[in-house]
């Protein structure tokens, strides 16, 4: 008898570990970019998954063991349209779970496992490679306000092309503040921000790494700008930290360590050279000298990019800190891979720390990310002011300027009424912001 007791409630002792281990599905997101689409399973524990696809109609069939099937799948926010809808189906047993992901066309799935990690638990990633990738709404605007060259030039678009990035996006959030503000938001909109801004001045246009809320890897953004042509990237991201007193704005741009190696990485990379080498490309037939024609002229523009790059870093700083506090008054280095195109110059600007409270609530103010673009805008032009890329209409202009060296008892006024100009044109063509001159100082006269 006592026996038999034992044995019952060591049955149901055993029912209670099953049922307690059993997994279940906690949340389900999904992430669609223009060529990939990640679906998020948040799992109680370690997924234990296969998977097969199937034709007509097109579908993805996972079979997760041991898991409940208490979560609602028609409820998941789905913004792409590569996956029509998620659904549950018939499983192999009553304590498994399988999900039909239905297709609207042709996608490779990658499915793994991830352990738990900062703020997530444990996750199962499907990973679906779009058979029909979308292009970026850039590639329409990059035909746009060119002009035709004489066949002698180089032909190139007569704008300033500046490749703005949103950090972060998608499955990847970013830093999140102390109220659930997420970084990839914050930077989104300082970054269309900033692109209408770019797009409103003449002779200045803006093209984005990405418009939506989709994933981008770091090492993808400088090539997409690289695309498009760009003249400058500018990523924009919201600083962190494990403390909130931490807060101010920064300015980053590449250091030499990243810089050296991304050049060995771009020299053992022999197809990409006529990337850079443009026409000369075509012209070295020399084989064993062309590596070391080719370094040095990587290295050249390796050396003025990172020039460029320091110097409207400088004046970014400047600009930000009539809008906000600054955590460090210089440009930093560092080993950042949306740094690392050797041909363009590139910074990466911190707006903020979103993990400082008082400093959230500013970024999520419509107000203050407006300032902050404004600023990062206003030190842009400034710089291409100054030093316009050869074959824009801004360089054009800037050669078709006056000089005049100034002499004793000289002022601005008195040279713009000498030259019949306005002294805020002379002030916006010479980056002055006062009207202080100098004896001896070579001013630009613009013609307007």
């Amino acid at each position: 008898m006592v026996r038999s007791i034992i044995s019952v409630l060591l049955l149901c002792l055993l029912v209670q570990i099953v049922h307690a281990a059993q997994n279940s599905i906690d949340g389900v997101r999904i992430s669609p970019s223009p060529d990939n689409t990640r679906v998020v399973f948040d799992m109680k524990s370690n997924p234990d998954f296969t998977y097969f696809t199937l034709k007509n109609p097109l579908r993805l069939v996972v079979d997760l063991q041991n898991t409940n099937k208490a979560f609602k799948l028609s409820s998941v926010e789905n913004s792409g349209d590569l996956i029509k809808k998620l659904r549950y189906s018939t499983p192999k047993n009553k304590q498994a779970a399988r999900i039909v992901v239905e297709l609207n066309r042709k996608a490779t799935p990658n499915l793994f496992a991830m352990a738990p990690a900062k703020s997530y638990g444990h996750r199962l990633v499907i990973d679906l490679t779009d058979s029909e990738p979308k292009r970026t709404n850039t590639s329409l605007a990059s035909t746009r306000n060119s002009v035709v060259l004489d066949d002698k030039s180089s032909p190139r678009d007569s704008d300033i092309i500046v490749a703005v990035d949103a950090g972060h996006g998608g499955r990847d959030p970013g830093s999140i503040g102390p109220a659930g503000t997420f970084e990839k938001h914050i930077t989104l909109s300082v970054a269309k921000k900033l692109q209408a801004m770019i797009n409103a001045e003449p002779g200045m246009r803006a093209i984005m790494t990405r418009s939506e809320d989709y994933y981008i890897s770091p090492n993808r953004r400088p090539e997409i700008a690289r695309e498009k042509k760009a003249d400058l990237l500018i990523s924009i991201h919201a600083d962190a930290f494990s403390q909130p007193q931490p807060r101010g704005g920064s300015v980053w741009v590449l250091s030499m360590r990243r810089a050296d190696t991304e050049l060995g990485r771009w020299l053992e990379k022999s197809e990409r050279h006529a990337e850079l080498l443009g026409g000369a490309a075509e012209v070295i037939n020399d084989k064993s000298s062309e590596r070391y024609l080719t370094e040095t002229i990587l290295g050249l523009s390796m050396d003025h990019s990172m020039a460029t790059s320091h110097d409207l870093g400088n004046k970014v700083v400047e600009e930000l800190k009539k809008v906000t506090s600054l955590h460090k008054r210089k440009p930093q280095a560092a080993s950042l891979a949306v740094l690392t195109a050797p041909d363009i110059p590139s910074i990466l600007v911190e707006v903020g720390f979103i993990s400082n409270p008082q400093e959230e609530k500013n970024l999520n103010w419509s107000t203050h990310r407006e300032r902050l673009a404004s600023a990062v805008f206003t030190a842009t032009k400034r710089y291409f002011k100054q030093m316009p890329p050869d074959g824009t209409l801004w360089a054009a202009e800037k050669a078709n300027n006056r000089t005049h060296k100034v002499r004793s008892g000289e002022s601005l006024s008195l040279l713009a009424q000498r030259y019949n100009v306005k002294v805020s044109s002379i002030k916006a063509a010479n980056d002055l912001n006062s009207d202080v001159v100098r004896i001896g100082q070579v001013l630009t006269i613009p013609r307007t």
